[in-house]
Formats: C-alpha cells, structure tokens, sequence
C-alpha cells in the first residue's frame, strides 16, 4: 500500500505533464502554415527546436542533479507553459525563442521526473530496486494511452468548437500548472552527486570510442531518429490538404506506436522466444 501510494504521487506529477506535451503534437506545423509562413521558415522553427533539445539534453542531468530534481520539474512546467503562451505571436523571432524553450523542457521532462524517482525510490523508501521497473512499464502503458486520446482532444478544440490550431497549446498550460503545483505541495526535493560538466562528457565519449556496439548501437538510433524526424515535418503538409483531421491522424499514428510496441513485448515472451540478435 505505502508503495502504490508513492506510485501515485509520482503519476500525478508526470502524467498531466506527459499530456500537455502529447497535445501540441498535431498542430505545431498547422499552426505556423496558419501563421502564413513559408515551408523553409517552418523547417527553421523546428531545427531550433531539435537543436536546442540537443544541447540541453548534453547539460540536463548536470543541471538537474545541481537544482534539485525537483525544482527541475517545476521549472520545467513554467518553461514549458511559456513555450506554448507564445505560440499566440506572430513574430517570427518570438516563436523561434519559444521552440528553444522548448527544446529545454524536453531535455527536462526526460530526466528530472525519472531521476526524481529513482532517487526516492531507492534511498528514501527503500523499496526494492526490480519495482521500479513496476513503475516505469505502467507509465509507459499510460503514455500511450494519453497520446492516443491527446490527438482527440486536440480535434476537438482546434476543428469542432473551431477554436484554431493555437487552441491544443492553451489546453496545455493548464496540465503544466497542474503537473508544477502538485510537485511542490508533494514532492521532496533530492539532489544527485555533483559533477563537472567535462568529466561526464569525457567519460560519455570515452564509453562511445572504446565499445563499438556503443558506437553502432547509437549510429543506428541517429539514423532512425532522423527518419523519425523527417516523418514529423512532413506529414501535415502531405495530409493536410486533403482535408485530414489531423489529430485524429495523429491518434493513429501513436495508436499504432503502441500496437507496434505490445507485438515487440508479445514476440520477446516466454510463449514465442524471438529474441534480437
């Protein structure tokens, strides 16, 4: 019971967080095209955005083990509701400083919350280390579940109460206030071990150079990454003048997301064996 009670604590803090990021999915391009932007502009605003997920993503863990896990994820919620609040502009610049601030609470979501977790887990609660997988698989399940039904949502206040494609992005905040105010009445602060930013870099490189599955291991996931991302830039324009719903389409594409992912757990079972190689 004192485990399922942590469990949730931690849920209510990082699902609300988890679908207010699902929820500017369908829309973002839409929303650029809706601010009559050219392709090339738009392809600008998102390589701000990866870019910036890049180089935060090399400092997050530094700076959220220096912070305070979280503080992380507070700031993280108001980094995130700025993000989509300038989404109302239409100044280009405003909007390529929004995508930064997004690339920033990416790197954020991706690591405070989990590192939060951990640390709990382990050292405050004691529980035992094979739970926290317990813990990690159900917020997987329910991340599906959210990004499913995210793409819903966002039809219907972008397309059925005619509210625009800037609507999905003002849906969110209020997940974000959520996700911030329910980490600082309930959550802990704890902090990891300090580091110099050079040591974990030269320790990360050394790790990548001297193992070559490493090295293959990551050439490959850059490379499907990529097609990933090109896949995101493009099927708007492709669909959208067809007349597409597009969250809808975009609840398709993570329904599948997760059908493909059930037949992976599915194939790797006692029952059938199939292992990668």
């Amino acid at each position: 019971p004192a485990f399922r009670r942590f469990q949730r604590g931690y849920y209510r803090v990082y699902l609300p967080a988890l679908a207010a990021d699902w929820l500017q999915g369908p829309y973002l391009y839409k929303l650029y095209q809706h601010y009559r932007f050219l392709e090339g502009q738009i392809a600008i605003l998102y390589v701000c955005g990866f870019a910036s997920s890049v180089l935060f993503g090399l400092v997050s863990s530094s700076l959220v083990d220096r912070l305070g896990r979280k503080k992380s994820c507070v700031l993280f919620s108001l980094t995130y509701s700025i993000c989509c609040l300038v989404k109302l502009s239409r100044d280009y610049l405003v909007l390529a400083v929004g995508r930064v601030l997004g690339g920033l609470s990416t790197a954020l979501l991706f690591s405070a919350f989990e590192a939060w977790y951990v640390h709990e887990h382990v050292e405050r609660y004691d529980f035992p280390t094979e739970w926290i997988a317990v813990t990690f698989s159900r917020a997987a399940f329910w991340n599906n579940i959210i990004a499913v039904g995210a793409g819903g949502v966002a039809d219907f206040f972008a397309e059925w109460l005619g509210l625009g494609p800037v609507a999905p992005f003002m849906v969110s905040i209020p997940l974000l206030v959520l996700s911030g105010v329910f980490a600082v009445k309930n959550w802990d602060e704890n902090y990891g071990k300090k580091r110099a930013f050079s040591k974990t870099c030269s320790d990360g490189l050394k790790c990548l150079l001297s193992d070559r599955r490493v090295l293959l291991l990551g050439t490959i996931q850059a490379l499907f990454e990529s097609v990933i991302y090109i896949f995101i830039f493009l099927w708007t324009p492709v669909l959208d003048p067809h007349g597409a719903p597009l969250g809808i389409v975009f609840s398709g594409f993570m329904a599948a997301s997760t059908l493909g992912s059930s037949l992976y757990h599915l194939a790797v079972s006692k029952r059938y064996h199939l292992q990668p190689v």
